[in-house]
């Protein structure tokens, strides 16, 4: 249970600190509506689906001690470290600005949108990098069931987080509020990151 809140934690944590997926949504939302926006928020989390299933089927075929797994470990952890200061670096530094209205022609279908979301999170390296630091964590000797419970509640908490940012980015109010409290948000999730690699590499060097 605490290796799940972690893990969770960690993964959650980067979700919510804005990237390229998160600014595909939004600008998505605000342009042509959160209906069309779902499209994209369904292709992201697809393809972060197809990193996860890469991920977890790599870690499944390492054992446990040899240097091909803690080479792995070792690269997930310094990935996580990099990411934890980048967050911290520049936390406060994204604005979200509100689109202006989008032509009628231009508005982009939900199909359109989903194959937009789709390539947006594929083309992504770092979230390639991102979930193999994660399933390294799991270890080679946790089960296919549990790889493929901790596969699926990323997919849903993904798919979740995005659909309610379309759902919520149109509206002025929560998008000024959201716009504050981001700094915070991206320091803790700096520190969390941070604090969990320190944590891995402890870890590392006494074993």
């Amino acid at each position: 249970m605490q290796q799940f809140l972690i893990i969770a934690a960690a993964h959650f944590l980067a979700l919510i600190s804005p990237g390229p997926d998160f600014f595909l949504v939004a600008r998505t939302s605000l342009a042509a509506g959160w209906r069309v926006a779902s499209g994209a928020c369904l292709g992201i989390a697809l393809a972060n689906g197809v990193f996860i299933v890469a991920a977890f089927t790599g870690v499944s075929v390492l054992q446990p001690g040899s240097w091909p797994f803690i080479t792995l470990q070792l690269v997930g952890c310094l990935y996580l470290l990099y990411l934890g200061v980048l967050f911290i670096r520049h936390a406060g530094s994204s604005v979200l600005q509100t689109p202006g209205e989008a032509a009628p022609g231009a508005r982009a279908s939900w199909l359109q949108a989903a194959g937009m979301g789709f390539l947006s999170g594929i083309l992504n390296p770092k979230n390639a990098l991102f979930y193999v630091s994660l399933a390294s964590m799991l270890g080679a000797q946790s089960s296919a069931g549990w790889k493929a419970f901790y596969g699926l509640w990323m997919f849903a908490v993904v798919l979740g987080w995005d659909l309610l940012v379309a759902l919520a980015i149109g509206n002025g109010r929560l998008l000024g509020g959201f716009q504050r409290a981001l700094p915070l948000l991206e320091r803790l999730s700096g520190l969390v990151l941070i604090t969990l690699a320190a944590a891995m590499l402890v870890m590392l060097l006494a074993s």
